[in-house]
């Protein structure tokens, strides 16, 4: 795999960490990053599901605790800045460390 293919993949990883810290679904987290990154749902759903493979536990924790908290959403417009916010954010991080 190439340094960029890491990279990309790495980043899909951050901002699925970050839908994760939010409460989001993996089809709520397949949307935004669809929508608001221009990530295909595909490759969401697929470094998601390697999450869950690594993470087993964690996952099966927080499946359940999904289902049983639908209150603490976030609107559509705080997802949209969020993941405008994170995708700023991460490509600042990827620029500094170029510049090493």
């Amino acid at each position: 795999m190439s340094d960029s293919s890491a990279s990309y993949i790495h980043m899909v990883q951050h901002l699925i960490e970050k839908c994760l810290i939010f409460r989001m679904s993996k089809e709520e987290c397949m949307e935004a990053l669809s929508k608001h990154a221009n990530i295909k749902p595909v490759i969401t759903s697929t470094v998601w599901s390697e999450l869950e493979k690594v993470n087993k536990e964690f996952f099966e924790s927080y499946s359940q605790s999904q289902s049983s908290s639908g209150a603490n959403r976030m609107s559509e417009a705080e997802t949209s800045e969020l993941i405008q916010k994170m995708i700023s954010d991460n490509q600042s991080n990827n620029s500094d460390k170029d510049d090493e």
